[in-house]
């Protein structure tokens, strides 16, 4: 058996078996025997140094390996099953040969004296960051320096809670991705998103879980449904200090739309609080919402963008993504935030992959560019597929032209 494949949270000595916790709720005796027996065998040594109250106080399994393990269960079962995977967004097109080569051609040069590099700068190589501030920052007055090339919009955003002490308070869309269930087998009227809670819960910000309402205590949840057309009251969030907000979201498709931005900008505004704005679904957008936050007036002034490769140019696997931290971005003291986030990367990290950000490079080319955009043809012409399919049985169809 892979135990790579399990979520961590079944990896539990025997001798803290004394405090036991529920792995899963599952009506299928046979898994659930298998995850117990696995449990009865593993073997370790308990040491002296306490666990992280942060840590115990994370909730439920990281929803994609918990699917990952139960299709793997299936699978060895019934190996000839023809699965249709509703897990993590894996991108499914190959990559244009454009671009590949070009990381082929830099992975080959590495065995070459003339050819090999060692690190780069922590930040990322100057010719990307400039280039991604050229061809997706356009006329939004961001700067090459600005931009921290990353291993993936994931990664930054734990580091972005490293920034902050743990008094922070914390807004995060409800839903927001990836949607996991107080019990990840039954539909719960809340969903929460992991990328942005757990990094809170791990960073000491999220307060008590609480079992009636399935949410934090500390973390403001924004509605986000049809009902309020899928942007939130920011009233609710009253005083927050920092907020997570993802455009298109995930899971919903929904993108904000310019006056909405606006709207968001001048509460951080005049709630003197910082926004982190997921990009990472921009390329999907097509009817001409707002790509970058910083397309609003004044959101340089409070917002940190993130984004990633990964749906942008297909690049699930090769991992490569950045952060943007505009100059005018001050802690309450005048101090730049970016200031500290240069620190935060220079310690925690040694910068991307030199391939990865060759890849990056030759897809902001030119013909890159254009190449690239198939990717994004090919999941709208697939959604209006699906919409035409379902619309027979009445189902709901919100703005399906942004996922």
């Amino acid at each position: 058996m892979n135990y790579l494949h399990f979520s961590s949270r079944i990896f539990m000595p025997s001798c803290i078996s004394s405090q036991p916790k529920t792995i899963w709720t599952s009506s299928n005796s046979e898994n659930e025997s298998k995850v117990v027996k696995l449990l009865q065998t593993q073997k370790g040594h308990c040491t002296k140094v306490s666990r992280s109250v942060n840590m115990e106080n994370l909730q439920n399994g990281y929803l994609f390996p918990e699917i990952f393990m139960r299709e793997n269960l299936h699978t060895q079962k019934y190996p000839n099953a023809r699965v249709i995977r509703l897990g993590i967004g894996n991108t499914t097109e190959p990559i244009p040969d454009i671009i590949t080569s070009t990381m082929a051609e830099h992975a080959n040069a590495l065995s070459t004296v003339e050819g090999y590099r060692g690190y780069g700068a922590e930040q990322g190589h100057m010719a990307l960051r400039m280039a991604i501030a050229e061809k997706l920052y356009h006329n939004m007055g961001i700067q090459g320096d600005e931009i921290f090339v990353s291993d993936g919009a994931q990664c930054d955003i734990s580091r972005l809670q490293m920034l902050l002490g743990s008094n922070v308070t914390v807004a995060v869309q409800d839903p927001s991705f990836p949607v996991i269930y107080a019990n990840p087998l039954l539909f719960m009227d809340h969903v929460l998103g992991h990328a942005y809670i757990d990094s809170s819960v791990i960073a000491g910000r999220a307060g008590n879980f609480q079992e009636e309402t399935g949410k934090y205590k500390n973390i403001v949840y924004l509605n986000c449904s049809p009902e309020n057309n899928f942007f939130p009251d920011l009233s609710t969030a009253s005083r927050v200090d920092l907020i997570f907000f993802c455009s298109p979201n995930n899971p919903t498709g929904n993108a904000a739309s310019w006056h909405q931005l606006k709207q968001l900008v001048e509460f951080a505004k005049a709630n003197g609080s910082i926004i982190v704005y997921d990009s990472s679904y921009a390329a999907y957008i097509s009817d001409g919402s707002p790509r970058s936050i910083y397309e609003i007036p004044g959101a340089r002034e409070v917002a940190i963008e993130i984004s990633s490769f990964s749906k942008f140019a297909g690049f699930t696997g090769v991992r490569l993504g950045w952060t943007v931290v505009p100059e005018e971005l001050l802690y309450a003291d005048g101090f730049p935030v970016i200031k500290d986030y240069n620190r935060i990367v220079c310690t925690c990290f040694n910068g991307a992959s030199n391939i990865a950000q060759a890849g990056g490079l030759a897809c902001l080319s030119e013909d890159g560019y254009q190449v690239r955009i198939y990717t994004p043809f090919l999941v709208h012409t697939l959604i209006r597929s699906l919409v035409n399919l379902f619309h027979p049985v009445s189902f709901s169809f919100y703005n399906p032209h942004n996922r």
